[in-house]
């Protein structure tokens, strides 16, 4: 699976989160059920000071037994007393870019890059959704390495 090497500054996320691990055999449901909520209760829409309309699966809090998923938005500053926030790190990233189905091809692209070599940091990896095409979707998923420039 091909990737560039990217220098990114950092980002405050808001939204909703929980924990879980790839171990948990609810953890798709898990996540899931974040999406649903935070579209279908109308979070997405009440997120103040958006830097954009991309929509953010951030991955954060890794420990050797789970991880924190938060799904929410870039803001410009975290003023959304309700939600959860995250910072993701400014660092260098692997960028993956993935196409297809929302669900089928990003955990597709997963499958692949948890069998990479990355030399990993497990700062704060995240799927970047750049439109609302469930069947179509363009998506940009960043993992934290160590490489620098």
């Amino acid at each position: 699976m091909k990737y560039e090497i990217v220098y990114l500054d950092k980002k405050i996320v808001v939204g909703i989160g929980g924990y879980t691990s790839n171990d948990d055999p609810n953890m798709g449901e898990m996540i899931g059920g974040l999406w649903k909520r935070f579209f279908g209760e109308g979070i997405y829409s009440n997120i103040k000071n958006r830097v954009n309309q991309y929509t953010i699966g951030l991955y954060s809090d890794y420990t050797e037994q789970n991880y924190h998923v938060l799904t929410g938005v870039e803001v410009s500053k975290q003023d959304n007393i309700d939600l959860v926030s995250r910072v993701i790190p400014a660092g260098t990233y692997a960028k993956f870019r993935v196409h297809g189905n929302m669900e089928t091809a990003v955990r597709s692209a997963w499958e692949k890059i948890w069998n990479m070599n990355l030399n990993r940091t497990f700062t704060g990896d995240f799927e970047e959704y750049l439109n609302n095409d469930y069947e179509h979707a363009d998506i940009n998923l960043y993992i934290a390495i160590k490489n620098k420039f």
